[in-house]
């Protein structure tokens, strides 16, 4: 407590002292100048240094600048009106636009150009029917500019959910063009693009929409943000199952600062975020004893720092070179629910990232993206304690959690892409390999685990199962994946573009080597006004066959490490007791005819330009799994005959057996006016997801009869919707609002006995299939307000600042953005926002239990946080 009313007067303070600032540095804004930022991209994103950019209310006294290595061009003083622009490059299509207007103050423009064609023709004007069916173009897309970036949550995991839950089901994300890793800080994302591309051939996962994060790119001047952030329980609600209003503390930090080490060659970039925080789960459990309800403290520690150095290889390429150091520790996991405080367990885990790229022009028809990335991990895993585990079936769990490991994983990926074009074709081509050295030493279960039907079981002293892993746990093995593409795409017509091609993938692991998956693709605007577009495609998408399904089956193999299971144990002594049956060691191993999984998909959608400022897109998508990885125990007794091989224990397989199908209708709204700085995304689902498998070790209830395992995912929830909303206020004042809502989520019926003895407590009623009852709909709501003020001298044309941020493509108008956090372009800008989660306290219940012999039988046990508030500031110069 002391220490929050210290970080409160600090607070305090910093506003006081910013307000005397503003009232001594606040200047008059010269309203008669103009200053021009162009930023200069190839159709990868990446910049184009040496381009010759051309302004000027007409021809004859147009001003020309050529782009420095951050492919920017600076035009100052200019007179507020209309221009005429024209971008030339080496080895691209030269650009025109008469719609320019400048306004009072700073303005930035991206162009992006197109590569060369072989016959040499000069695009002024393209059609709008040309535009809206360009993949490349912005029509695919939707883009959040870094002023609505900035109205999300400012909690990193409630910032990633909006992005996921505004993208829909399915969505894949890449940062600069790399995939995995953790998502930037916000303060450090220039833009954020959702790209409606699914079935280009550059594309390795499966999914409906691509979004694509680019950070803040190298800059002239330096420049710089400092944001804090502080909640705790003060202001908070009630968890619904908590006994009493938990302790809850966050305190985040982060810092960015970039500017030129050697002007128009080279830049660099620097960032550190980080947090102290911690939250409460809740406990419900059913003891011997009577119910048990509280609460557990899980403290979180975390610092991320990040550096990241672009210089110019000549007039036509751009390097970029990064590194990460990420850290965190969590204490407490594995606590709550059924579980107590004795099975908790805490995690270190030290990752250290390096991504190299290079981007641009080879020749004069050939642009190159090239891609290194290399990833060190490491996580340690300890438990609180050792004792053996009981584990009463969703009534209460005790003892330790008995998981200790040392994991040490790098990974490397190698990827070019080449993009060229011959006449009306636009293709491109690429590679990608990854490998991956994984070693780790996992102990888990040594010391045992009772399995409980029920509290009268336990009370009794009769487990149904007694199990326990023995053996050397260290592992170590690599494993590598290679693929290469081809696709193409081709202007049939004004209105119609088609795209194919084909990807080919391998495994190390998977004698299966014919995985093609050919892809195609088309977009058609029927009318000459060009406001409706029309795109259908389909395609095969494949999926690795994942590490840590392969290192099990290493581990678990019999002979480095087998399980001892135990059919009617004694207890505490296991080896006691009249009728206990001991098995034969049992492991676990991959099918020898495993294969590759992998989805068909394809879909059709219509989108309809209403005015400037509307767009409506519907789309339906059909998916249908094949070679799904499951588990099933290949030694479960057969009914009245006994296990297939009586001298082994339980033999879990993995094989690819299991499908899946997927039936989704996507609505999506978006409603636009930049000069009232008024932003609102609406988009709802409605969907049917069926599978037979959970994983590669989700058993079934039955190990001979499969089909009956076919049943609603447990991610199927039938209903969702998500709205976001930005809006500039009065005086300096914004509000942003995200609300979701999403349909129960199934979940399983069992009897809690194991009456098939396969020692699996997973039996269901006769009749009653997987997944077949449904929890309870959720719904939240956020809400950020923020105030922001800007003060002290006017700062040159910015590519991070300034109140308009417009993209330029062929031919087309410019599109205005949201303003910025204020209207001026001065050198100080301060932000201070009050956040708000879950904001009308609403109860979303969850882990609802379908043990039947559970005293919480069809009752939810959790609930999600109720209401949170955060205080925070942001800095920026």
């Amino acid at each position: 407590m002391f220490g929050n009313r210290i970080w409160l007067r600090l607070s305090s303070l910093v506003m006081m002292a910013a307000l005397t600032i503003t009232q001594g540095l606040a200047q008059t804004r010269n309203l008669s100048e103009a200053n021009l930022r162009v930023r200069v991209l190839d159709p990868n994103g990446a910049v184009i240094p040496g381009a010759r950019v051309h302004i000027g209310a007409d021809p004859s006294q147009s001003k020309s600048v050529e782009t420095d290595s951050r492919g920017e061009a600076v035009f100052t003083r200019l007179a507020a009106g209309k221009y005429r622009l024209r971008v030339e490059a080496e080895g691209f299509e030269p650009l025109e636009s008469d719609q320019v207007t400048l306004h009072a103050g700073a303005n930035n423009l991206e162009v992006r150009l197109e590569i060369a064609r072989v016959k040499e023709e000069v695009v002024v004007e393209q059609d709008k029917r040309e535009k809206e069916t360009d993949r490349r173009g912005d029509a695919f897309s939707t883009v959040l500019t870094p002023d609505q970036i900035a109205q999300l949550p400012d909690d990193p995991e409630e910032f990633e959910n909006a992005l996921r839950q505004m993208a829909g089901p399915g969505a894949t994300f890449r940062i600069n063009g790399f995939r995995g890793g953790r998502l930037p800080p916000k303060s450090q994302i220039r833009e954020i693009r959702f790209r409606l591309n699914p079935y280009v051939a550059e594309n390795h996962e499966a999914g409906f929409i691509g979004v694509d994060i680019t950070t803040k790119p190298g800059i002239n001047d330096w420049n710089g943000s400092f944001n804090a952030g502080f909640r705790d329980e003060s202001l908070n609600a009630r968890n619904a199952f908590a006994p009493f209003r938990a302790p809850e503390q966050t305190r985040r930090f982060a810092f960015d600062i970039g500017g030129p080490l050697w002007r128009n060659h080279t830049s660099l970039f620097l960032s550190a975020d980080g947090a102290d925080e911690f939250d409460s789960n809740t406990i419900v459990a059913a003891l011997p004893e009577g119910s048990f309800s509280d609460v557990i403290r899980r403290p979180l520690r975390r610092f991320n720092f990040s550096a990241r150095a672009e210089h110019a290889l000549g007039k036509s390429h751009t390097m970029r070179a990064e590194y990460q150091r990420n850290t965190n520790r969590r204490e407490n996991l594995g606590v709550g629910d059924f579980d107590l405080a004795e099975r908790a367990y805490s995690t270190d885990l030290t990752e250290n990232l390096f991504r190299l790229s290079d981007s641009g022009a080879i020749g004069k028809r050939l642009v190159s993206e090239f891609r290194f990335q290399a990833r060190w991990q490491e996580t340690r895993i300890d438990s609180l304690s050792q004792a053996p585990s009981i584990l009463v079936l969703n009534a209460f769990n005790s003892g330790g959690a008995q998981v200790n490991s040392d994991r040490r994983v790098r990974e490397f990926e190698l990827a070019e892409n080449l993009d060229f074009v011959v006449r009306k074709h636009s293709m491109r081509a690429g590679v990608l390999f990854e490998a991956e050295p994984h070693q780790s030493d996992e102990l888990r279960n040594a010391n045992g685990t009772f399995t409980f039907s029920s509290l009268d079981a336990f009370r009794a002293g009769l487990p149904t199962t007694f199990t326990q892993r023995a053996g050397d746990p260290l592992v170590a093995f690599d494993q590598y994946q290679f693929g290469w593409y081809w696709q193409d795409d081709v202007r049939v017509r004004k209105d119609l573009s088609v795209n194919f091609g084909v990807r080919h993938e391998v495994q190390n692991h998977l004698g299966d080597h014919n995985n093609f998956a050919p892809r195609a693709g088309l977009a058609w605007s029927p009318f000459k006004s060009g406001k409706t577009t029309i795109r259908a495609g389909g395609g095969i998408f494949y999926d690795w066959f994942g590490a840590s399904a392969f290192e099990q089956t290493l581990r678990v193999n019999g002979t480095r490490q087998s399980d001892i299971v135990i059919r009617n144990p004694g207890f505490p002594d296991p080896s006691s007791g009249g009728t206990v049956i001991a098995l034969p060691p049992s492991r676990i191993r991959s099918d020898p005819a495993l294969s590759m999984p992998y989805v068909a998909q394809s879909s059709i959608s219509i989108e309809q330009q209403v005015r400037l400022t509307t767009r409506l897109r519907a789309s339906y998508f059909y998916q249908r799994g094949l070679h799904l990885l499951r588990g099933r125990n290949i030694n479960a007794p057969v009914p009245e005959i006994g296990r297939p091989f009586p001298d082994e224990g339980n033999i879990t397989q993995v094989e690819s057996s299991a499908s899946s199908t997927l039936h989704l209708l996507n609505l999506g709204a978006n409603f636009m006016q930049p000069q009232k700085g008024f932003f609102l995304s609406l988009n709802y689902v409605l969907s049917k997801n069926t599978n037979e498998s959970d994983g590669p070790f989700s058993l079934p209830a039955d190990n001979f009869n499969l089909r009956a395992e076919r049943g609603p995912s447990s991610a199927d929830s039938r209903h969702r919707f998500f709205a976001l909303l930005n809006m500039r206020l009065f005086k300096g004042l914004r509000l942003g609002t995200v609300f979701q809502a999403s349909s129960a989520t199934p979940y399983n019926i069992t009897t809690g006995f194991d009456d098939n003895g396969d020692t699996i407590s997973n039996d269901r009623p006769a009749g009653v299939s997987r997944n077949s009852t449904r929890g309870s709909a959720r719904w939240d709501m956020g809400t950020r307000l923020s105030w922001g003020f800007s003060f002290g001298k006017e700062r040159e044309a910015s590519a991070q600042g300034g109140p308009q941020v417009r993209v330029i493509r062929a031919g087309s108008d410019a599109l205005g953005s949201m303003p910025s956090m204020s209207a001026s372009n001065k050198r100080w800008r301060t932000e201070f926002y009050l956040q708000a989660y879950n904001l009308l306290n609403h109860a979303n219940l969850m882990n609802f239990t379908g043990v039947e012999t559970s005293p919480f039988f069809g009752q939810a046990t959790a609930a999600q946080p109720g209401r949170r508030l955060e205080v925070g500031m942001r800095f920026g110069f």
